[in-house]
């Protein structure tokens, strides 16, 4: 059985996901977590991103949903802000994530994870096609 390639099932993947979550993340700039703590079936998360230094959302926080189908992380998870925020990858009308503008998520592997989603978004934050788009007040939700 030489060279063949195990394949971990979704649920082992989420629950070493939410581990990783639960301690933190570097720096502590973006966090995630289960919505509720009672889903068994590990789908609906959480997401936080504290706006990068020197970007116009420098120090906000910014909240997200994540959502992880039956297929993860065959499939990347959906993402929804729900602080509002003006980002070339965000529809201005729900804060739905357009996934073929987010590299990570149009390129998606089952190597990725949900902190790489947000740490993507993160950078997308502080990019200098950002930079010049108007930003909501802070504490704006969609």
């Amino acid at each position: 059985m030489a060279g063949q390639q195990v394949i971990v099932p979704r649920n082992f993947v989420l629950l070493e996901e939410l581990n990783k979550g639960e301690k933190g993340i570097g720096d502590g700039s973006v966090s995630y977590g289960l919505a509720d703590a009672d889903d068994m079936t590990l789908t609906n998360w959480n997401g936080m991103i504290v706006g990068p230094p020197g970007s116009p959302l420098d120090g906000r926080i910014i909240s997200l949903l994540m959502s992880c189908g039956q297929d993860y992380p065959d499939r990347p998870p959906t993402i929804r802000f729900t602080t509002r925020v003006n980002l070339a990858c965000v529809d201005q009308r729900n804060g739905m994530v357009d996934q073929r503008v987010v590299p990570c998520l149009a390129n998606w592997n089952r190597g990725y994870s949900l902190e790489r989603v947000l740490l993507e978004l993160k950078s997308q934050m502080a990019s200098p096609q950002t930079r010049r788009l108007p930003q909501p007040p802070d504490g704006a939700n969609f």
